[in-house]
């Protein structure tokens, strides 16, 4: 691209003006803040009719690239960055949870939660704000089985002397309180592959120990019922069908609760970035 041509560019667009993504991958033109009412519509169409024409989709790269540092020396490089990657989601942030539990085979009654990790992920980057990760002391069946420790990797030392669940629970209150997202104004929503995280196990664990359920745990997406709404096909071994599907290399150890949840993440932001806007896919209690 010739230096004319680069420079044609930027005063057609004001600096409020970008290159993004939209949700087939596809370049289009999106006016950011002021720029937007500053055209008139028949005007702001003909010009993109106009740079379809003049230039190929290899140069509107070079052209994002271009705006993105122009953007960045007028102090817009995060929202840039943001909104050139992802489409407008309805929360600001997705709590991505995915318990371990006592098990054995035959299985054990009943399950007892004893990794209990939640990922904050912000709904506009989609990356990774903040982390609550605790091991939980079953109390019903302590020692944990072998074939626990082989399919989670958690080992007897890692749940002894730990918080019981009812102490685990206040403690992912307050680290709620402390992110600001017990404030009514902020929309989050918790996300795990499948239902049975807080379909099946939470609800079950808590009535057999008398303990309240939070409101904030009574509404979810699960994963895989996104997924198959975003690609058309159900994820019938989960996350490692889901990480083929979207060619994603699977982040650390099966069945540990903390490397799903970064699992999870990852299938998220690679569908936001294709365009998918995520919904509830639970009932309401």
């Amino acid at each position: 691209m010739s230096k004319s041509s680069s420079e044609w560019w930027l005063l057609l667009w004001p600096a409020e003006s970008a290159l993004v993504s939209d949700a087939s991958g596809c370049s289009m033109i999106a006016l950011l803040h002021t720029g937007a009412a500053k055209f008139p519509p028949d005007l702001l169409s003909r010009s993109r009719r106009a740079v379809s024409l003049l230039f190929p989709a290899g140069v509107l790269e070079g052209f994002r690239s271009i705006v993105s540092r122009k953007l960045a020396s007028h102090g817009f490089g995060a929202s840039m960055a943001a909104m050139s990657s992802f489409p407008p989601q309805r929360y600001h942030y997705f709590l991505v949870l995915d318990f371990e539990a006592t098990c054995d085979k035959p299985q054990i009654h009943p399950q007892e939660i004893i990794e209990f990790p939640i990922l904050k992920l912000n709904g506009r980057t989609m990356e990774i704000e903040s982390t609550f990760h605790m091991y939980v002391q079953p109390v019903v069946h302590p020692q944990l089985t072998p074939f626990c420790t082989e399919l989670t990797g958690i080992i007897q030392g890692m749940v002894d002397g730990q918080p019981s669940l009812q102490q685990v629970l206040e403690r992912v209150d307050e680290w709620m309180a402390k992110e600001g997202l017990l404030d009514p104004s902020v929309k989050s929503i918790f996300v795990t592959c499948g239902d049975w995280d807080l379909k099946v196990m939470l609800p079950g664990q808590c009535q057999y120990l008398g303990l309240p359920v939070a409101d904030y745990f009574k509404q979810w997406i699960n994963l895989k019922k996104a997924y198959s709404f975003a690609m058309g096909s159900w994820p019938k071994n989960g996350l490692l069908d889901m990480n083929k599907g979207l060619n994603l290399q699977h982040i650390g150890r099966p069945h540990s609760g903390i490397d799903d949840c970064k699992n999870i993440a990852n299938i998220m932001k690679t569908l936001a970035h294709r365009g998918f806007i995520f919904k509830q896919t639970s009932k309401p209690f």
